[in-house]
């Protein structure tokens, strides 16, 4: 199924602030869970409000220069929580993507170069995060919807861009 109804694919998103996170990998590899974590993250106010979009299966399809998201039909409003089932929670029906996250993608690398920072999906170029196997990917999540890809000590509001005093690492 392609077009304005758009193509499904085995993924989650959850809408953070003003646009979606997509979440793929196989499964297993937790695309609940972080959905899941990144809703908690958002009631927590680590990040901006978030809302799941859709969990386990979703339909992606350009729009204007952007790649939007919407959940499958039968699946809007629920969502896996390993160890409770299946839950019904409040839903955003339509999102605009603004970063991929792949789970247990092949390659992740500590220092990744640019080209696997960003992904084309119906020829649109997304921003992406290569999670290895294992690894959690929240932590990588929030930071990349927090901070900058530039943050240095000159921008960051308490002067050093890892929040660290410099006499801690000295005393």
């Amino acid at each position: 199924m392609t077009g304005e109804s758009g193509t499904s694919i085995h993924a989650s998103a959850v809408l953070v602030g003003d646009r979606a996170v997509l979440i793929r990998g196989p499964s297993g590899s937790g695309k609940s869970r972080l959905a899941f974590d990144l809703v908690l993250a958002g009631r927590a106010d680590l990040i901006a409000a978030a809302m799941l979009v859709g969990d386990d299966r979703v339909h992606v399809w350009p729009r204007m220069g952007e790649l939007m998201v919407r959940p499958a039909p039968a699946l809007a409003g629920l969502i896996e929580i390993r160890g409770l089932g299946i839950r019904r929670c409040d839903f955003a029906p339509e999102a605009s993507i603004g970063l991929v996250v792949d789970l247990d993608a092949a390659d992740a690398e500590r220092l990744p170069p640019p080209d696997a920072l960003q992904t084309e999906i119906n020829g649109i170029l997304i921003p992406r995060i290569p999670v290895k196997q294992g690894f959690s990917a929240l932590p990588l999540v929030i930071g990349a919807l927090t901070m900058t890809a530039n943050s240095s000590s000159a921008d960051c509001s308490k002067e050093f861009g890892n929040h660290i005093s410099p006499t801690i690492a000295t005393e």
